[in-house]
């Protein structure tokens, strides 16, 4: 059964409603044509019998009508009859419908009566012939807008079929009507956003070849420092470096996960109350020297199907922009049934931020500020992490000043 929205319904309804709408014009005009004709030929026949009778009534010879027409005259008038309006009426007496003339002369009232008028059964079978015509447009005009639909709408679906499943090339090209003008559109479009992929993917590809081996190179580097280091003061930056290149390195990993075609339901699921608290001991160095605690308050314990690159990247994101920008109080890392709960009691988001985190898509890197949770890379990737993962990102301000993130996982 087709949609009530399909195109092709929706055709086959107007050819049917045209059809309907002449139909009832034709059977309005023929009505009135009918009627029209049998008043001015009852009429004509009624006044014709009248005038032949009347002279001969008067001069005393019979009056002899053909089958179905009588003439009366004063009291031979049957008493039915008496009393009608001067002209043509219509009445029904016993049942049997009739045509009168009533009319006066010289001699006293008359009446001239039709009995049984052919053009009655005339007039039934025009509109019997009226009511077939009628229900064959009907069928005709059903017929016809569901070929023209099929000849319309089949192209189209065949068409959108080609684009959704990615066959290249693209049928009807080669049409010169407006469908082949809409397949080389699509055709032409479809081919210069499978080029920019290409790129994409290509370029993607060479970045994480290009800064693996680099980084790859220096944490091996902070490595022999940390463990050759001669004194403190060597092996800490040493472990500055190397943290900020196991950082970088994990954010490649995030960026190239991110250019894939999410498969989540193929993926083993994960354990989200883990990679929170792996995530938020992690950061503890972060806010040792500040008068902030991090704290894991933990929760229900629950599991998703995604890489758990995402899942760390996007909780420690949170995690770190918290300790970052918030210079007293606390960052507390809570999970609640299917979500994880970020606070902290740092400035919170400007408004400007805030709108733009509630537009999908915006580009929250280009808005310069000192929110409690950053506005650079960190969030814009977390919230494209959320989107990749099906997950929603969510911010509110927490109840006494700082802000509250909140990632909720919808599988």
């Amino acid at each position: 059964m087709q949609p009530a929205d399909s195109l092709r319904r929706r055709i086959v309804v107007a050819f049917v409603a045209f059809g309907v709408v002449l139909s009832l014009f034709f059977a309005v005009l023929a009505a009135v044509a009918v009627e029209g004709i049998e008043v001015h030929l009852v009429d004509n026949r009624l006044n014709e019998v009248a005038k032949w009778s009347l002279p001969r009534q008067a001069a005393g010879l019979v009056v002899d009508l053909p089958a179905g027409l009588r003439f009366h005259r004063g009291d031979a008038i049957p008493l039915s009859l008496r009393g009608l309006p001067q002209g043509v009426s219509e009445i029904e007496v016993d049942g049997v419908g009739l045509h009168v003339l009533s009319g006066t002369d010289a001699h006293g009232a008359y009446a001239v009566v039709d009995h049984e008028s052919d053009y009655e059964q005339v007039e039934l079978v025009v509109y019997s012939m009226f009511a077939a015509f009628f229900i064959g447009f009907l069928v005709l005009a059903a017929t016809l807008g569901g070929f023209i639909a099929r000849r319309v709408v089949n192209p189209i679906s065949e068409l959108a079929d080609a684009v959704a499943r990615g066959h290249s090339p693209l049928p009807l090209q080669e049409r010169k009507d407006e469908l082949g003008i809409l397949a080389r559109a699509l055709e032409a479009h479809t081919a210069e956003l499978r080029a920019f992929l290409d790129r994409e993917r290509f370029f993607t590809g060479d970045v994480s070849h290009e800064l693996r081996s680099p980084l790859t190179v220096i944490m091996g580097a902070a490595e022999i420092l940390m463990t050759n280091g001669a004194n403190e003061s060597t092996r800490a930056p040493a472990e500055r470096i190397y943290r900020a290149a196991h950082e970088a390195a994990e954010c490649v990993t995030v960026l190239l996960l991110l250019a894939r075609e999410p498969e989540l339901k193929r993926l083993a699921p994960v354990a989200v109350d883990a990679i929170a608290a792996r995530e938020a001991e992690r950061y503890r160095p972060l806010v040792a020297n500040k008068p902030v605690t991090l704290g894991y308050r933990g929760g229900p314990a629950f599991a998703v199907q995604a890489p758990a690159e995402l899942c760390a990247a996007a909780i420690g994101n949170l995690v770190r922009n918290a300790c970052q920008y918030t210079e007293q109080g606390s960052v507390t890392v809570t999970l609640e049934p299917g979500r994880v709960v970020v606070e902290d009691t740092g400035p919170g988001l400007p408004d400007a931020v805030r709108a733009t985190l509630a537009q999908p898509g915006a580009a929250l890197g280009a808005i310069p500020s000192r929110g409690s949770a950053g506005t650079g890379l960190g969030l814009s990737l977390v919230r494209r992490i959320c989107e990749y993962l099906g997950a929603t990102l969510r911010y509110e301000e927490r109840p006494g000043g700082g802000s509250r993130f909140i990632i909720a996982f919808d599988n």
